[in-house]
């Protein structure tokens, strides 16, 4: 354990200055053989009874040296005044200038290490006569290095005149600069509160001034944990702060919020409730290279993963239909480039687009995150309906082009049609982004709207780069099968995945809202097939049944959508299937995790939806597993889940607090230590290892992540 010579400073300072009178003579006209040596000025050596004027103690530490705030953080001592004046003279409180923090060893301080100035204003009243008006103050402070802190005293003394009204007083120009370092008061009043140990402050801040490296520092001691780390959103004309908290014993703080180097809003706060809305403050400067290098990794990684999706089972079946239109354009140079530009459009503009929702959610407040649509059982039913009717159409029930919104989406030389293929193929992969894009997407919580926007794009492009790959490379063009007989048979074959498809879909309604939707989704799709089939049997016939059949199909998806159960129905089905699993668990709250904690128990938490083929996985082949479930019951291991199958805002704040923009999220807490985030992927064995096995020492002594 470091020890902090400033402490054992701190411990004597008073007993040193008990010493001090000895000292004081030569101090009285300033010792400048302090560390933090001070002058005291004023801003007008002629002043009028009835009239004010400023002072000023200017510091000026020493190098490596610094003084501190009125406030100095978890060390230090701030600065004392004990003044002589003359009858009729009143000095007011000290002003002291936006300060910096200073980190040591996990301790923050709020100091000076350059100049700085601490302004106090002189009343006179008006019975004050003319003549000399002799100031003498006695000031202790505390002047540290990074290494020792030495508890100093100088008493200063300056001799005023006081002149008749009609006078004229020279003005002591720098104190033009002392002000300009002063935080200036805010008109309106702030909101704090306190709640499961977390400090919120909402300033009101028009959303024209511009932030730079914003820091709260709070004046009255005991409320804020120093050393936490400070988050800022920024919500239209509000700026939001959180923080780690240390008590709840005041309803009314002060304190100033910095905006950029020696600029800053001093305000008052009444307790009262504050929720954490808008849009993360990043910060320019030194963090903006910070923030550079996370766009740039994160765009790899959007890339990366966007190109691992085209395998998952989820994106499979559209991207079959891909598949057919490249077989068809054969070595059609400019039809296949055309062709697969189209498609990467509509893939990167549903991902931008998706991305530009999440985005705008989150700043009117709502708590969403990655695949929020499909959160939704009514979006769900609609591509129900799209998936199978996709899967009747590969099959040869009917053709698509005869429909009349088929005409406008498929034009003669297919590009639309590959545009809204690539559009589907982005909407339906959000899901299975898990175990790729996690650091991806948890960088959009930081990132600024437009450098997000960027990383959702780059998911597109990794997602269209196999199509633009075969379109501009020749050589990979030409391993292409040429078109034949075969391809009317690769069609229908091309069918099985997106009933399978439209099979999940079903399953994800009922795991949603419980087994009702299960007769509901296949009267759905018995509907939806007669329609179809209806349809196909007029294009036999050469009758255009186009406008009757789109007519069917709105009628039917919208009945079907009204017809879905409600809230209660989803509800049930939580809580009979958490009661029938392999290992058993209670539902995910940030109260109950604190609870569990401070207990001593250990604990597992997962973060799952039903629509998360990843979740599923990890689920079926290592969290529901007998194994596991019998290690943690030998080590008494407390299991919450946080179900994010449908919306729920304080899973969504939880996950963004741990840099995650969606699901899955594995964390363990091992009595006392701080949580581990274990990988996406998970076996038997990464979960066993945690209570009986020497992965458990290994995490334990790893550091937070």
């Amino acid at each position: 354990m470091t020890f902090d010579f400033r402490i054992l400073a701190m411990m004597l300072a008073f007993v040193t200055l008990a010493f001090a009178p000895a000292a004081e003579a030569q101090n009285r006209l300033g010792n400048t053989e302090l560390n933090v040596p001070a002058t005291l000025l004023a801003e007008s050596q002629q002043v009028q009874a009835g009239q004010t004027v400023t002072l000023a103690f200017l510091m000026q530490p020493k190098p490596t040296w610094h003084g501190y705030w009125e406030n100095p953080g978890d060390a230090g001592i701030g600065m004392s005044f004990d003044w002589k004046l003359p009858a009729g003279v009143t000095a007011g409180k000290a002003q002291f200038p936006v300060p910096d923090t200073l980190l040591i060893s996990g301790i923050m301080n709020y100091v000076y290490k350059g100049d700085y100035a601490v302004l106090v204003n002189l009343t006179l009243s008006d019975k004050v006569r003319s003549g000399p008006l002799p100031i003498s103050v006695k000031s202790e402070w505390l002047s540290c290095t990074d290494e020792i802190c030495v508890p100093e005293q100088d008493e200063l003394s300056i001799t005023l005149q006081v002149v008749e009204a009609e006078s004229s007083a020279p003005i002591d120009k720098r104190f033009n600069d002392f002000r300009a370092a002063m935080a200036r008061p805010l008109g309106s009043e702030a909101t704090f509160s306190v709640s499961d140990d977390l400090f919120r402050l909402s300033v009101p801040l028009p959303a024209n001034v511009q932030i730079d490296k914003p820091y709260f520092f709070i004046k009255e001691d005991g409320m804020v944990d120093y050393g936490a780390p400070q988050k800022f959103t920024r919500d239209g004309d509000r700026v939001i702060l959180e923080t780690g908290a240390r008590g709840d014993q005041l309803d009314t703080i002060s304190g100033i919020l910095k905006i950029g180097d020696h600029m800053g809003f001093l305000f008052t706060a009444t307790k009262g409730e504050v929720a954490m809305t808008g849009l993360p403050l990043v910060n320019d400067g030194a963090k903006a290279e910070g923030s550079a290098s996370l766009l740039f990794l994160a765009l790899g990684g959007a890339l990366l993963g966007g190109l691992l999706l085209n395998l998952m089972p989820c994106v499979f079946p559209i991207l079959s239909l891909k598949a057919i239109s490249l077989a068809k354009a054969g070595g059609n140079e400019s039809e296949v480039r055309r062709d697969a530009l189209a498609y990467t459009a509509g893939v990167v503009l549903v991902a931008t687009a998706l991305g530009a929702i999440l985005l705008g959610l989150r700043a009117s407040g709502a708590a969403v995150g990655w695949a929020f649509q499909l959160q939704d059982p009514r979006i769900i039913f609609v591509l129900l309906a799209l998936v199978t009717a996709i899967g009747l159409n590969l099959a040869g029930l009917f053709e698509l082009p005869n429909l009349n919104f088929g005409n406008k989406l498929t034009k003669k030389d297919g590009t639309a049609g590959s545009f809204w293929t690539g559009a589907l193929a982005a909407f339906v992969a959000t899901p299975c982004t898990g175990p790729f894009m996690a650091a991806a997407l948890g960088a959009t919580i930081v990132l600024p709207p437009v450098a997000a926007l960027v990383i959702f794009a780059g998911l597109g492009v990794g997602l269209a780069l196999p199509f633009l790959l075969i379109a501009f490379v020749p050589a990979i063009r030409s391993r292409l099968p040429k078109p034949g007989p075969w391809l009317d048979s690769f069609r229908k074959i091309m069918a099985i995945p997106m009933f399978l498809t439209s099979i999940g879909l079903i399953w994800l309604l009922g795991r949603q809202i419980g087994t009702d939707a299960l007769g509901l989704s296949l009267i759905f799709l018995l509907t939806i097939s007669l329609i179809l089939w209806w349809f196909g049997g007029g294009q036999m016939k050469g009758l255009s049944r186009g406008a009757l059949t789109s007519a069917a199909m709105v009628v039917a998806i919208v009945a079907g959508i009204l017809a879905l159960p409600g809230e209660d129905a989803m509800n049930d089905q939580k809580l009979a299937s958490s009661s029938s699993a392999t290992l058993p668990s209670e539902p995910f709250s940030e109260t109950r995790l604190s609870e569990l904690r401070a207990s001593g128990e250990p604990v597992f938490a997962y973060f799952t939806a039903d629509w998360c083929i990843t979740c599923k996985a990890n689920e079926a082949a290592a969290i529901q597993r007998t194994e596991t479930a019998d290690a943690f019951r030998a080590a008494k291991v407390a299991v919450l889940m946080g179900d994010w199958t449908r919306p729920d805002p304080d899973i969504s704040r939880f996950l963004e607090k741990h840099g995650r923009a969606g699901v899955p999220l594995y964390l363990y807490y091992a009595p006392g230590a701080e949580p581990v985030i274990l990988p996406q992927i998970l076996t038997v064995a990464t979960l066993t290892e945690l209570v009986n096995g020497p992965m458990q020492s290994a995490m334990l002594d790893a550091p937070p992540q």
